[in-house]
């Protein structure tokens, strides 16, 4: 069984205005899943969807194999607008343990992750300064450091490099490849960089221009361990960004299996 299925989920916003059209596949536990499609595809909906912040026209999302009415406990989300993600008055630390008062922790255990989760992300001598107070980079981080911190068995993330500069971008793509593979997460990630999709990718979904659809399912075929420049010239990162930008260009009907 796959940690999160989503079957035949539709979505609309009113009467000709669909966004997701009978959207199927599966997350088994551990993957890092891109996501990628033509702008307006649908892609943050889907999340939406899926994150149970948007309720679904029709379809079913499980997680666990537990049906999605509402935010699970079991998942966390880091969005596109880090300045909008963080509580400006509150600290660093105190953002990280803010969600953790719903887990019913102790004070001293919220500390413990909080400064855990920091230390990942390179921010261990943060937890003090305000969101103001640091670069949107470090703000992006201090955002996936809530996000572990809370120990989510999945974690959505909505192009979360979008408003970042190329070298931040890189950086933080590094940073969520490493704590994939040492942490076992299973990630969920949308983004319109195709580059960015096959290289942080075990697998990507193409999805068709909206209402969308599944195009294809890819499974990317490179080494685990990726380096921003010696990987990007390798002819199998090349063949696959060139597969993925002409499904997204030219999209074809296809069967893809729904389960992974």
């Amino acid at each position: 069984m796959a940690l999160l299925d989503v079957t035949s989920l539709h979505h609309e916003y009113g009467p000709g205005n669909v966004a997701i059209d009978d959207v199927t596949f599966g997350v088994p536990e551990g993957r890092f899943t891109s996501i990628v499609g033509p702008s307006g595809c649908g892609k943050t909906t889907l999340m939406k969807s899926i994150a149970g912040l948007l309720p679904f026209t029709s379809g079913d999302v499980r997680l666990l194999g537990r049906a999605v009415s509402d935010v699970p406990a079991d998942l966390a989300m880091v969005f596109q607008d880090y300045s909008r993600s963080l509580f400006p008055w509150l600290t660093i630390g105190e953002n990280i343990e803010l969600p953790l008062r719903y887990r019913h922790l102790s004070a001293r255990t919220r500390r413990d992750r909080a400064t855990r989760s920091l230390e990942e992300v390179g921010l261990g001598n943060k937890a003090d300064k305000y969101p103001w107070e640091l670069s949107g980079g470090m703000q992006q981080r201090a955002a996936i450091a809530r996000a572990l911190a809370y120990q989510p068995r999945i974690m959505l993330m909505d192009e979360p490099f979008a408003s970042v500069d190329a070298q931040t971008r890189a950086d933080l793509e590094d940073l969520v490849a490493r704590v994939h593979r040492e942490l076992e997460m299973t990630i969920l990630f949308v983004t319109h960089d195709i580059d960015e999709a096959v290289y942080l990718g075990d697998e990507i979904l193409v999805l068709s221009k909206s209402p969308s659809r599944v195009v294809e399912r890819i499974t990317v075929d490179l080494p685990e361990a990726r380096d921003q420049v010696e990987t990007k010239k390798t002819p199998g990162f090349v063949e696959l960004r060139t597969r993925v930008a002409e499904l997204i260009r030219r999209p074809r009907p296809q069967t893809v299996p729904t389960t992974p």
